[in-house]
This record gives structure tokens, C-alpha cells and sequence, in this order.
């Protein structure tokens, strides 16, 4: 197959990849790594603290979150986008956006075929408008369930994520704690996990972001739940310590409580061995299968329950089932092949859509 020109627009506000939180970067910076190993010819769009081994251009110099300035993460999106499309678009057989909704205006004037991942939730109430508006771009969705708030739009596939078979390490023989890995949010209902830990008296570990928005909910709603010796709160951790954290746990405890488009933390703990416990909503049914590498639940009585028996779920096919369906190899070969067809149907459009331009000319004239 021909080797491609691609392009990679990742977000500004986290490095690639990111020093601690940050999902989207996470998975842009391994794509990214796994399509130049296939031989691919790739430009990464991000802040120039990223590491990549793909050609760098780098529209601001530290990554939002870190850098000294303070800057509009949408302005300077925008603008790398202005950058992309307007200067340089001509230098790429295809482009792929992590940039959201703010690429459709830009990908709708270019010849230049775009696919554009979505890594968020779509279930407010404008989102279907604005995707409907634009309903011939090539939409790639990270679950199946993302896409039930706009089913009717050019859905090109959905690519679950992945990540290298050796980043995680596996262990068959974990320590007596169960792990909160995430954020504090009320969408994600920490809250939940450290009362369930209390209920079934467990030794629970929380290693989490607070982002400025959810100060005052972690002051309010979490840091009164932290007196017990059950629980250790740990803070937000770098990837070392992330991976110390999830293959010594007994297992996952991701109380969410919203429709996740994804959730790496759960391929992350399976990639070590550790089963999901998890509540069914968003994705979470398409990545764990109840009884082999987790527990679904729907009541917190299933949760106990889940907590209680986690230990019959075997590790190895936590492991195994990481290596069969979430690896870097899946994820990079399946957007290879979405590029490769997506590429072949623009082809076949703009004789068309040439035809119909000289064809509304001749009726002006």
C-alpha cells in the first residue's frame, strides 16, 4: 500500500505525550508513534514540549495547562487549524483532527480529506446541530455507544483505543487494595467509590486529577470522606506511578456515572491484570465483559457483590483480553485502514463534485 502524508492536529492544553492527565494526548502521541513505524510520512500539530518521533510543528512552545502565559485553548486551537488548512493542507494526503467540532469549518473548504476522531461526549443538547451541519465529514467514533446522540451523521468507524503490549505490566499477584484512577468529578462519582470502600471494608487507594473546575466539588463532597484509614489519597500521579498503582491493585473501582465515550483507565488496568469494576453506562458494556475481565453493575448492592467475588475473575484474561482487542497494533492498523478508505471515496467524489461546480457556472453565465 502507498505510504501516506498524514497529519496529526492534537489539542494544545496537554503535551504529547502528557505529563500526568490527559486521555486524547495520551492517544495521539501512540498513534502517532505507530504510524511512523508502519513507514508513514507524519507531521504532528502540537505544543512544543511534546516528544514524538514524527516531523514537529509546534504553534506554541509549552503545552496551555503548563506554559506561563495564559492562553485560550479554543483561539489557539483555531489557529493551528487556520495553520493546517490554510498554509499547509496541500502537503498531506489526509488529515486527522483530535481538535472536535472547531475542525469542521475548516475541513468542509479543503480538498484535502479529513478524518476527525471524537473524544468527547455528545449528549448536549447543540452538539447534534453543529455535527448535522457538517454531516458529510468522515466521523470516527471511540465506542458505539458515543454515537447515539447523533446516529445520522458520516460515521467512517469506530476505532477503539490502544496502547503498546509492553506498557503495562502484568501481575498475577497484586497487593490488598482496590484503586480510584481518574479525575474528581461528580460525573465520575468518587464520592461513590470511597463510600462503597467504607461499606465493604476495603483498603481503597484514589490517585486522581482536580481540575479548577471541580475545586469546590472536591472540597465539598470528597475532602469530608477522606478521615477514614481506609482511604489513602494519593493525588494526581505520573505514568510510572500510574502503572505501579494499577497492576498491584485487586482491582479497578470506576464508580462513573455518565455515558464515558471510552475510558482508558479500564484498558489500562487490563493490560496488568486487574479487573473492572465498573458501572454500566457509556462504553463500559463494549469494553468489559461481565464475569471475565469485570463486573458491570447496575445498584450499588452490585457493587458489593462485584467487590466481594472480585477474585474469581482471573487476571490472565484480563490480560488476555487487552492483547485481543486494545493494543497499539489494533488501533494503529484499523486508522490505516479508515484513511486508505476514505481517502479512495474523496477521490471518487471530485469528479462529481467538479462537474456540479461547472455545471452551476454555466447557469450563472
Amino acid at each position: 500500500m502507498k505510504k501516506l502524508r498524514i497529519a496529526q492536529i492534537a489539542p494544545l492544553v496537554e503535551s504529547v505525550p502528557p505529563k500526568k492527565y490527559g486521555g486524547t494526548e495520551r492517544v495521539v502521541y501512540y498513534l502517532t508513534e505507530g504510524l511512523v513505524e508502519k513507514g508513514h510520512d507524519v507531521t504532528l500539530f502540537a505544543s512544543g514540549d511534546s516528544k514524538t518521533s514524527a516531523r514537529l510543528v509546534a504553534p506554541v512552545s509549552q503545552s496551555l495547562r503548563l506554559g506561563r502565559k495564559t492562553r485560550s485553548p479554543i483561539i489557539m486551537n483555531m489557529m493551528t487549524l487556520a495553520l493546517v488548512y490554510e498554509e499547509m493542507a496541500g502537503q498531506f494526503d489526509i488529515i486527522h483532527s483530535h481538535l472536535d467540532f472547531h475542525t469542521l469549518p475548516y475541513a468542509a473548504r479543503s480538498s484535502t480529506p479529513t478524518v476527525l476522531t471524537m473524544h468527547g461526549r455528545l449528549d448536549t443538547p447543540d452538539y447534534p446541530l453543529i455535527l448535522n451541519q457538517y454531516h458529510d465529514t468522515s466521523y470516527v467514533s471511540i465506542s458505539d455507544s458515543q454515537r447515539i446522540p447523533a446516529p445520522n451523521i458520516n460515521w467512517a468507524g469506530t476505532v477503539y483505543h490502544g496502547y503498546p503490549e509492553e506498557l503495562f505490566s502484568y501481575n498475577a499477584d497484586p497487593e490488598d487494595y482496590f484503586l480510584y484512577l481518574g479525575r474528581f468529578s461528580e460525573e465520575k462519582r468518587p464520592d461513590q467509590a470511597i463510600m462503597l470502600a467504607k461499606a465493604c471494608n476495603i483498603h481503597l487507594k484514589i490517585a486522581a486529577k482536580i481540575d479548577p473546575a471541580d475545586k469546590e466539588y472536591f472540597k465539598n463532597r470528597i475532602e469530608p470522606l477522606l478521615d477514614s484509614p481506609l482511604i489513602e489519597y494519593i493525588g494526581e500521579v505520573g505514568d510510572e506511578k500510574k502503572g505501579e498503582l494499577l497492576r498491584n491493585a485487586r482491582a479497578l473501582l470506576n464508580t462513573i456515572d455518565w455515558p464515558e465515550p471510552f475510558g482508558l483507565v479500564m484498558i489500562e488496568a487490563m493490560a496488568c491484570g486487574t479487573p473492572v469494576i465498573v458501572r454500566r453506562c457509556g462504553s463500559s458494556p463494549e469494553i468489559i465483559t461481565d464475569g471475565l475481565n469485570g463486573f458491570i453493575c447496575d445498584s450499588k448492592q452490585d457493587f458489593i457483590s462485584a467487590i466481594r467475588n472480585v477474585d474469581r475473575i482471573s487476571r490472565l484474561a484480563c490480560r488476555q483480553e487487552f492483547e485481543k482487542r486494545f493494543t497499539l497494533r489494533h488501533m494503529t492498523d484499523n486508522y490505516e485502514s479508515l484513511y486508505y478508505k476514505i481517502m479512495a471515496d474523496s477521490a471518487l467524489r471530485r469528479p462529481i463534485e467538479r462537474r456540479v461546480m461547472e455545471k452551476g457556472a454555466e447557469i450563472a453565465a
